[in-house]
């Protein structure tokens, strides 16, 4: 935490940087659910909300090592400012039109702005901090977007006492035009250097490289696999949430709540535990133990006998996930050349996307199958296996760092 407030206090366009980010993540928050409202309301069909969630996952699953490979051609900054600007259309747009295909065109044109974000933003945040403030500020822009999606739903609900769901839509498109113009003021994420006799290629060619490359990076490889696999598992658990919190723990839609509470306070704190930074040494071990604790608070939710426990277990599973996920991002803007940064992002990103698609679309049959219960016992056990099999898969990578004079030191373990 001290490093985070560190950050804000003495990197002032860093400041300008996280403000926008938070309140365009809590206005994301806050649409999602008046997005999923604005389906059921106009077309009153679980397919019309399904098609929405579908057309946010769709482009990251798809276009994402394009995109990725667009963030480390052009600006980054510029990258940024024009997802933003594709947010702030879609948004306003959709509480603008009725037909559902125009709603779900524009649906999809902010999953686009979405996944051209993410790797931009994650590639270009080194250059907006000083060297050693760079872990700090990845960490805290995991726990901003977190912090959107906890809390947005909760703006959301207050929101809903005096505006309609389109009036969330618009207000949430304002909040990404606002950010594109501030981003656009900020000196960060230019575009990277060529080196000196290399040529241009197509898009098209830069991608394949960027695929090619993380497919030779082991290390890399091993982690974007293994975060997949517990995101795979996560994404069962979140179908189940409900269920067990309404069903098998016998609590009500606000018991449901505080479990998503807990899971989201849990995340943040696991996301803000990066910001202490290091060699890639000691982020592989804090990423391999985020890995396990987000197994072990899966298994411990899925045999807890009641509410409070749940809760606990809850917070433990997102501290795991946040830990998990901040320290992949820092492993990667470590150990991969930058001019592959946007790339490698955006791979992770869509790997993950699919990993998302496939639990949607398998977890109720599991959970009919198998019972909540077991299925989130099982879940968290499987989970615990991706960690074992990633932590033996990296046992032999990244055990080396430098220090600045460029000797290699052994780092602790």
């Amino acid at each position: 935490m001290r490093s985070t407030l560190q950050l804000l206090r003495l990197e002032r366009q860093a400041r300008g940087f996280f403000v926008v980010l938070a309140q365009s993540s809590l206005g994301t928050g806050a649409a999602y659910v008046g997005l999923l409202l604005i389906a059921y309301e106009r077309f009153h069909s679980p397919w019309a909300v399904g098609l929405v969630l579908l057309a946010d996952l769709f482009p990251s699953a798809v276009l994402g090592p394009i995109l990725g490979a667009a963030a480390d051609r052009w600006s980054r900054k510029l990258c940024a400012v024009v997802a933003d600007v594709m947010r702030a259309v879609a948004f306003v747009g959709i509480a603008l039109v009725d037909p559902f295909i125009a709603t779900f065109a524009l649906a999809l044109l902010a999953g686009v702005g979405n996944a051209l974000f993410k790797p931009a933003a994650l590639a270009g945040l080194p250059s907006l901090v000083a060297p050693e403030r760079a872990a700090a500020a990845t960490s805290l822009y995991g726990a901003i977007t977190d912090l959107g999606f906890t809390a947005g739903p909760v703006i959301t609900a207050a929101g809903l006492l005096v505006i309609d769901p389109e009036g969330v839509m618009a207000i949430n498109g304002a909040t990404f035009a606002v950010s594109a113009v501030v981003l656009a003021r900020i000196p960060w994420g230019g575009k990277v250097a060529v080196e000196e006799g290399e040529t241009r290629q197509s898009l098209l060619h830069e991608t394949r490289l960027g695929l090619r490359a993380a497919a030779g990076m082991r290390g890399i490889r091993i982690v974007i696999a293994a975060s997949a696999g517990a995101m795979l598992i996560g994404g069962i658990f979140n179908v189940a949430e409900p269920l067990f919190a309404t069903e098998t723990l016998n609590s009500s839609n606000s018991g449901f709540a505080l479990l998503v509470g807990a899971f989201g306070l849990g995340f943040i704190v696991g996301s803000l535990r990066g910001a202490e930074g290091g060699g890639p040494p000691i982020l592989r071990r804090r990423y391999l133990q985020g890995a396990f604790v987000m197994g072990l608070g899966w298994v411990a939710s899925g045999t807890s006998p009641g509410l409070g426990i749940a809760l606990v277990s809850f917070a433990l599973a997102g501290f795991g996930n946040g830990l998990l996920l901040v320290h992949e991002r820092l492993l990667i803007q470590a150990v991969v050349p930058e001019n592959l940064q946007g790339r490698i992002f955006a791979v992770s990103d869509t790997v993950v996307s699919w990993a998302f698609a496939i639990a949607f679309l398998g977890a109720g049959p599991l959970l009919e199958a198998l019972g909540v219960r077991e299925t989130i016992v099982i879940g968290g056990g499987v989970a615990l296996l991706f960690a074992a099999a990633a932590t033996f898969g990296l046992r032999n990578e990244w055990t080396v760092s430098r220090q600045p004079g460029g000797e290699p030191a052994r780092e602790p373990t």
